[in-house]
């Protein structure tokens, strides 16, 4: 079988074109820094490159979730520990009261600032988080109190964040968990403190000893927000642990092996070059290069 000269030079121009590509797509690995610009560079590559890029958004939700359950928890405790503070003021007032020499004017006045402070504690009890009262749980209203002390939250469910792929933690705390029910919260034994100064020493003991009960109800609910603040702390450092793998899963499927690739880079020139002059030895001069 005869072969042409057309036929040798149109198969060494396929073979130079061949290794200019293969020189051309490592060069532009090499300017992009990525072993993958589009899916049929490596299909299974692609694909993982694909479900790690996935799973890095679905931590990054959850590193978000981390974040706002931080400010809840956070918000939560000092609100708690200011209130707490408060109620160690009336408890002082109280025993005041209990002095059976105060005068009238005394006793009133005590009362007067009790009632200030029961004030002070419902608007406390109505501190908000991103719009939402703190101790309303789920409610759809803008309070967890209404102006007179009752609760008007909504205590059916909890606030829940998903900090990992396998936990859902609880964020908030409702009004009766941590001042009580009806007539015996915090207001209502608060507000019977300011009239009994007033109108019934005698009941004050009995005051008293609702008011240190619910002290230690407030005291137990700062003891859990700190048990699931330890929690989030740990779910934040796995979190954390876990974007760093993902970063680096994600560089393994795309990114190039630098050292390599210049390398290929460099033998691969040195080839396109040799194949290139051993072409340009292979194909005859033609008549018009004998004639120029």
């Amino acid at each position: 079988m005869r072969i042409t000269q057309r036929a040798v030079t149109l198969t060494s121009l396929q073979g130079l074109n061949r290794n200019l590509e293969s020189l051309g797509k490592l060069q532009q690995q090499l300017t992009s820094g990525k072993a993958i610009s589009r899916p049929s560079d490596s299909p299974t590559g692609t694909n993982t490159a694909m479900q790690t890029r996935t799973e890095q958004a679905s931590v990054a939700q959850q590193a978000r979730n981390v974040t706002d359950a931080k400010g809840w928890l956070e918000q939560g405790s000092s609100t708690l520990l200011e209130m707490m503070d408060v109620v160690k003021r009336v408890r002082d007032l109280t025993l005041q009261g209990i002095n059976a020499t105060n005068s009238p004017a005394s006793q009133q006045a005590l009362a007067v600032e009790v009632e200030s402070l029961r004030d002070g504690l419902l608007s406390m009890a109505n501190t908000k988080v991103m719009g939402r009262p703190l101790f309303g749980g789920v409610t759809a209203g803008d309070a967890a109190y209404d102006a007179v002390g009752n609760y008007v939250g909504d205590n059916r469910a909890e606030v829940l964040r998903r900090v990992s792929d396998s936990e859902l933690l609880r964020v908030d705390l409702t009004g009766p968990e941590a001042f009580g029910t009806g007539a015996g919260d915090l207001f209502a034994v608060v507000g019977r403190i300011a009239g009994d100064l007033t109108t019934d020493g005698a009941a004050l003991e009995g005051d008293l000893a609702a008011l240190d009960a619910l002290f230690e109800k407030m005291t137990g609910a700062v003891a859990d927000i700190g048990a699931r603040g330890a929690r989030l702390e740990q779910a934040e450092q796995i979190n954390a642990d876990r974007q760093l793998t993902l970063r680096a899963q994600l560089g393994k499927a795309e990114d190039i092996d630098l050292p390599k690739t210049i390398m290929d880079v460099q033998m691969r020139q040195m080839g396109y070059e040799a194949a290139l002059a051993a072409t340009a030895k292979s194909i005859s001069p033609t008549l018009l290069d004998y004639l120029r």
